[in-house]
């Protein structure tokens, strides 16, 4: 393995040894104008799926570029099968979301609207742009996929019955009572490595009939982090930590 650069860039790209990556404008202008790189400069570069390579740039110009892979300097490392539904709230606190998310290691991020949820709409190519800037700060090898925003009963009509839910209910909040043993020995987690989801509310949180159907699910495990209701921001990560922590692969 060669030694890792701190510049890193997410192509769109296949990678390998001797493999040539053309750079977008956006890139470019990021490695020259704003870094201040040149020809002979190395950076590493991901595309999601090859793990992390070294590469050289030898074409530098205003409006693009080229580099040359030398060698793989990091393995591909996918996170668990685990996806985050949340409900959009304001936008630089969505933003937020999405990139703690990729950085704590959810596979696939899915936007839903709730009977609550405030956004009619989202950007999914800005969100997507935060979860990749995200994976190249961490140093991540994997950018998760941010669906389009749907509703929340069409997502559960098409719900596999394998994938558990772990369903963050600002309900029990203020009680020790009515949640899923989650972490007990004998508990859903005796099958760790099965696909998982966790669900985040909107402001407000879920309608009376949204938390009477996610509760009816057999699949689906309501949780209490912690004895405060917390924002959903707040609980996005909150909950990715937990089931990381217990579930995952820290």
């Amino acid at each position: 393995m060669m030694s890792r650069e701190k510049i890193r860039l997410f192509v769109d790209a296949p990678l390998g040894e001797g493999q040539s990556v053309d750079l977008t404008r956006d890139q470019a202008h990021y490695l020259f104008a704003v870094m201040r790189l040149g020809k002979g400069a190395r950076v590493a570069l991901f595309n999601g799926h090859a793990g992390e390579w070294t590469a050289e740039i030898t074409e530098a110009g205003k409006r693009g570029g080229r580099l040359m892979c030398l060698g793989q300097s990091a393995a591909q490392l996918d996170p668990p099968d685990l996806w985050l539904v949340f409900a959009p709230i304001k936008k630089a606190r969505t933003d937020f979301i999405v990139e703690k998310a990729a950085e704590l290691g959810a596979a696939r991020i899915l936007p839903v609207q709730t009977d609550f949820t405030n956004a009619e709409r989202i950007r999914r190519d800005r969100l997507q742009a935060h979860a990749i800037e995200a994976a190249e700060q961490c140093g991540g090898t994997f950018v998760p996929p941010v669906e389009d925003l749907r509703k929340l009963d069409r997502l559960l009509d098409d719900w596999s019955t394998e994938r558990q839910i772990m369903f963050a209910d600002e309900t029990l909040a203020e009680s020790s009572s009515g949640a899923a043993p989650l972490f007990a020995e004998d508990g859903p987690q005796a099958g760790r490595g099965a696909p998982w989801a966790i669900f985040i509310g909107p402001e407000g949180g879920y309608s009376q009939a949204e938390r009477a159907r996610l509760r009816a699910m057999p699949q689906s495990h309501p949780v209490r982090l912690g004895p405060r209701i917390l924002r959903a921001d707040t609980a996005a990560v909150a909950a990715l930590t937990l089931w990381q922590s217990t579930l995952g692969d820290w």
